[in-house]
């Protein structure tokens, strides 16, 4: 990344959002992201979660749909599943 270190979806020093904003997202993402180690059912090392403006992304591979719709259930806030269903 040019110009900046990478935070979530963010470039520091390119972006506009406010220190707010950017605080807010890199919160919610450690909240989602601790809810989901807790979990038993879930392999969340493979799951990436991402949250941008409070839009938040969870990306990545998981065993069943179950799973998929578990890690989107524990994660409270509007979510953009991207997980793939892998056997």
């Amino acid at each position: 990344m040019v110009g900046g270190t990478g935070v979530g979806g963010y470039a520091l020093g390119k972006n506009k959002g406010t220190i707010d904003i950017i605080t807010d997202d890199v919160t919610m993402t450690a909240s989602i992201k601790s809810t989901l180690i807790k979990d038993r059912e879930i392999d969340v090392f493979n799951i990436k979660v991402d949250t941008y403006r409070g839009f938040v992304t969870l990306d990545g591979p998981v065993k069943t749909s179950a799973q998929a719709t578990r890690a989107v259930q524990l994660s409270i806030v509007k979510v953009t599943p991207k997980l793939l269903i892998i056997k």
